[in-house]
């Protein structure tokens, strides 16, 4: 059985979904949920599931010894991101090689790296005039959304869809896909 952690920073739609995911699966099962924000909505939503969660800041992040420590404590055998909004340090992408995979809401390489996150995504695709938009599943590299591709996924967009509307569609792509894609890793 692969315990998953999955690493959060908002609402935590793709969390739940995950751990809705592999609830009853002999695979893999989400055996913690971490957040460096103690009023994420993730939490409610992996508390619902009898999901245990940790709340670490950026130093307690930072500190090898605290946050490998913290991890082995859920026997963790691998990290999801969905929707954190912190730079994954050198020690942990180490410790778990090509075990650490995150969610992207664009279609990698344009619009990642710093600052590149939620709405300011979408905002950016509209305002480029892009034909469609997509998620990238993607390994975690010390450079910001530079990991190598696992997965895309592509929806059309038109001129006419608002910001909302184009994080609707591609949010719509991480619900169907996102788990799966964990899914064929593990």
């Amino acid at each position: 059985m692969t315990n998953i952690a999955i690493f959060v920073s908002g609402n935590g739609t793709n969390c739940e979904n995950i751990i809705r995911y592999f609830r009853n699966s002999d695979k893999a099962t989400v055996s913690v949920v971490v957040s460096n924000k103690a009023d994420a909505y993730a939490l409610v939503r992996a508390r619902k599931y009898d999901v245990p969660c940790e709340v670490i800041d950026k130093a307690m992040l930072q500190d090898r010894e605290y946050t490998l420590k913290m991890l082995a404590g859920y026997n963790t055998d691998f990290i999801v991101l969905a929707g954190f909004l912190l730079m994954i340090p050198d020690y942990l992408i180490e410790a778990f090689p090509r075990k650490i995979i995150n969610l992207h809401p664009a279609l990698l390489p344009k619009y990642g790296g710093k600052g590149m996150y939620g709405h300011h995504v979408h905002e950016a695709v509209k305002q480029a005039g892009e034909t469609e938009t997509g998620m990238t599943v993607h390994y975690v590299s010390n450079v910001c959304d530079g990991g190598e591709i696992i997965a895309q996924y592509t929806t059309p967009i038109s001129p006419d869809d608002s910001i909302e509307e184009i994080a609707a569609k591609e949010q719509a792509l991480e619900q169907q896909y996102f788990p799966e894609v964990i899914d064929s890793i593990l």
